[in-house]
């Protein structure tokens, strides 16, 4: 079979659409003169994004990770804490941590939703533990009950890394809305994107004050320019909260359109024993930020193999996360950490197809036929 075969256009993994009602927000602001954080637009961006969500306050970012970043400061974490997170996670979660000068404590994650594993979570408990971070991964949701009754059993903080959840559900209640913080991400591959960007949604008034102040350099009340705390320069401008104010409005057309992607896929290459695709679980209702699959030893290529064949043929991919227990920034500093056999073998052998909004049906097809094609020859 010609594994050379060459194809006219690309498909990227990830494609974002930008709505008309969104340019002209952004236009407007900039009209307007506001591209800072001062003027209206972040204000309100932050309010609308907290009522959908269902959140009491949000607090605008310049990305996801500075806003997992303010919810752990707002915590006072610091050098005597453990912080629980999912081995199997972007590493923007554990530097989150790490900026905190916290230290990180990798657990294994489900084989089928790749969510942090609550018995993993519980078999690491120390007295040093302060906080639970659960990482709604791929769209889907961690499983909230268990965690929450861990957190409140061992008067532990629960922070949802929401960045690839916007919309997400578990048991009919807002990702975002289920632990004493969350944070979401708006990088360009996002449901909702303003390029670079990110929220921290809580509705404890006091997380949202201290936070807030923390993005804004922490000047001292009533007398700015001066700071008894170090904080940090986390504001969104005003361009980027256009942006994401102008997408937010579309957002229930962008879940079915996820979901749409998810069912052709799954209907297309279902019959495939050697592709691994995404579940969800009864109590969930997964936005499938990416449509996620593993290759297994029944596929005739291998991930690598296959990724690739098609990128030979102008499909694009990308390889899942590599487990952040063997991240040199965190190994260097804590020395060798628990082995997560779970996170490993799915880091190993999965990737994820092209799920952008932008992807049209005719591409999609495309893909599955030559997934096909691949399985078949």
């Amino acid at each position: 079979m010609d594994l050379q075969a060459s194809t006219p256009e690309t498909i990227p993994v990830n494609q974002p659409v930008v709505p008309e009602e969104a340019k002209r927000l952004v236009m407007g602001s900039l009209e307007a003169g506001w591209l800072s954080s001062a003027g209206p637009m972040v204000a309100e961006f932050e309010s609308a994004f907290a009522d959908r969500i269902g959140a009491r306050y949000a607090v605008a970012t310049p990305s996801g990770t500075a806003a997992l970043h303010l919810s752990l400061s707002a915590l006072d974490l610091g050098p005597d804490d453990e912080v629980i997170v999912p081995d199997f996670t972007m590493f923007a979660t554990v530097a989150a941590v790490l900026y905190c000068g916290a230290r990180p404590v990798c657990v294994d994650v489900d084989p089928e939703t790749y969510t942090i594993d609550p018995a993993a979570v519980r078999a690491a408990l120390t007295p040093k533990t302060r906080a639970i971070v659960a990482v709604h991964i791929y769209g889907h949701s961690a499983d909230m009950e268990p965690l929450r009754a861990i957190a409140e059993e061992h008067r532990l903080a629960l922070v949802e890394d929401a960045a690839e959840a916007h919309g997400a559900r578990y048991r009919g209640q807002n990702c975002g809305t289920l632990g004493d913080l969350a944070a979401f991400s708006f990088y360009g591959n996002k449901i909702i994107s303003t390029g670079e960007g990110g929220m921290l949604v809580t509705s404890d008034a006091l997380l949202a004050e201290k936070a807030r102040s923390l993005g804004d350099m922490a000047h001292r009340p009533g007398a700015r320019f001066s700071h008894d705390q170090l904080g940090y320069s986390y504001r969104m401008g005003s361009l980027q909260a256009a942006l994401g104010l102008g997408q937010l409005a579309h957002l229930d057309e962008f879940l079915a359109r996820k979901r749409w992607m998810a069912a052709s896929y799954a209907e297309r290459l279902g019959r495939f024993s050697g592709l691994h695709l995404p579940i969800t679980r009864p109590w969930a209702e997964n936005v499938h930020w990416m449509y996620a699959v593993r290759v297994t030893e029944n596929f005739p290529l291998t991930r690598n193999e296959l990724g690739s064949a098609l990128k030979q043929r102008g499909i694009d991919t990308r390889d899942f996360f590599k487990p952040c227990s063997s991240q040199s920034a965190l190994t260097d500093r804590y020395g060798p950490q628990r082995e997560c056999a779970v996170s490993k073998r799915i880091a190993e052998t999965g990737l994820y197809l092209p799920s952008g909004l932008a992807l049209t049906a005719e591409q999609l097809g495309r893909v599955c036929d030559e997934i096909e094609r691949l399985a078949c020859r």
